[in-house]
């Protein structure tokens, strides 16, 4: 068994009402305005020395299944949906070492815009923010934005890597030492170490420089999920840190030689990025008791198909309610929305219903099986991550309540600990040097 330690994170998905109707969730649907959850949670899991807390996001109301908005807001589907940077804000004043990584989308703002925005946010954290980088999947987002819909799939790619390349250069436009504040010489700000940018490219242009000043980090922390073939190349020549669902041993270890190759044809060393495997465990004192969770997990799940299929058609813009779900999914169905989910969805299927499949399409398991005592679960979460190589685990449970987070940081944490698998303590005071510590 390795002794060598992995990064641990947490996919909180979006910043608002957490698990709405479940057990162990107490007035949620009165108290979710007021994010005392969500700073529960970071206090939480810093104390458990995760890496970081990632906020996934989406900027409109689900409308895809049945052309309706109904079902989404009945079963409160990824909505209501609190603005994700007011609620990293305010994680950072309540933690001193943990990352946050709110996720905005490179179609809703304008580049200086977001520059500005999240070099803000590095400095009141002192140094601990990430920013997770989509380029937008639905028409009805693009919308509210006033496009007629989304760029092409591999266009947007296309986009976002000039729109880094104008940010980086913004984040850079202030060099680290330009803040003087001399009081003696009553300068502030040596005005030769901040620069204009003037950047016109193809799809962005703006002049700058920042007027916020340096971001603590330099640079923020970058994250991305990129699945498909085209948003791999843009992970691996942007992101420091990879969130990725892929199915078994075999799938992960293809995933991160995949993107390694990438960040290297970008001239990029492979260990300067930490590709994290969403996982969703489910824990008992007793391995009867952890079973027994995951089977009341998966009957809920079959309860729950057409809402299920809801949360997937959001993510891939297609109306599953116009097919029946007894038969299987039509050859000519395709997505300008999430490829690899598509594609992960008709892999599992092999011929089977639409009902069929959606009954074990990530009802439970994430990347690998994860159901047991504390111990038997880092056992085999070391077992897993010496095979794959590295570089640690992404949390993703949809139904984040008190109760989970205790679990995780007074019963998993510690198994993990006692085998070496995970820090004791941070060795870094800012994110990103935490992040690349092992």
């Amino acid at each position: 068994m390795t002794t060598n330690p992995f990064h641990l994170a947490w996919f909180l998905q979006g910043s608002s009402v957490q698990a709405w109707g479940e057990p162990w969730t107490g007035h949620i649907g009165q108290t979710w305005m007021q994010p005392e959850l969500f700073l529960n949670m970071a206090r939480t899991l810093e104390r458990a020395c995760f890496d970081y807390i990632l906020l996934e996001d989406s900027s409109y109301v689900g409308e895809s299944f049945g052309g309706s908005t109904e079902i989404y807001l009945k079963h409160g589907i990824a909505v209501p949906r609190q603005d994700p940077s007011v609620v990293a804000a305010l994680m950072t004043q309540v933690t001193s070492r943990i990352g946050i990584v709110p996720t905005f989308g490179t179609y809703a703002y304008h580049p200086y815009l977001l520059a500005r925005l999240v070099a803000t946010l590095d400095q009141v954290s002192a140094g601990r923010i990430g920013w997770n980088v989509v380029t937008g999947s639905s028409d009805f987002a693009a919308m509210n934005f006033g496009m007629d819909g989304m760029p092409e799939h591999d266009l947007r790619y296309d986009m976002a890597d000039e729109y880094m390349q104008v940010c980086r250069r913004l984040w850079g436009s202030w060099e680290p030492d330009a803040i003087i504040a001399d009081r003696k010489s009553g300068v502030l700000v040596d005005h030769t170490k901040v620069h204009a940018v003037h950047h016109e490219g193809k799809y962005f242009k703006t002049r700058g420089p920042l007027n916020s000043g340096p971001a603590p980090q330099g640079q923020p922390v970058i994250a991305q999920a990129g699945g498909s073939p085209r948003g791999r190349r843009f992970a691996g020549a942007h992101a420091d840190t990879i969130v990725v669902n892929a199915k078994g041993i075999d799938a992960m270890r293809a995933y991160r030689d995949d993107v390694h190759q990438h960040m290297i044809a970008s001239g990029r060393k492979p260990s300067d990025c930490k590709v994290l495997y969403l996982i969703n465990p489910i824990l008992g004192e007793t391995m009867e008791e952890a079973q027994e969770r995951k089977n009341k997990r998966a009957a809920l799940a079959m309860e729950q198909i057409e809402q299920r299929l809801a949360h997937f058609g959001k993510v891939t813009n297609i109306d599953f309610g116009q097919f029946d779900l007894d038969q299987s999914l039509p050859d000519d169905v395709t997505t300008n929305g999430h490829q690899l989910n598509l594609e992960q969805f008709r892999k599992m299927a092999n011929g089977r219903s639409i009902r069929e499949t959606m009954t074990s399409f990530n009802a439970v398991d994430l990347s690998i099986d994860l159901c047991g005592t504390p111990e038997a679960v880092a056992a085999r979460m070391g077992e897993v991550m010496q095979e794959v190589g590295g570089d640690g685990f992404l949390f993703s449970m949809p139904n984040v309540n008190r109760r989970i987070l205790a679990e995780i940081e007074d019963g998993l944490v510690p198994a993990l600990q006692d085998r070496g698998l995970m820090r004791k303590a941070y060795e870094h005071e800012q994110f990103r040097d935490n992040l690349l510590a092992y």
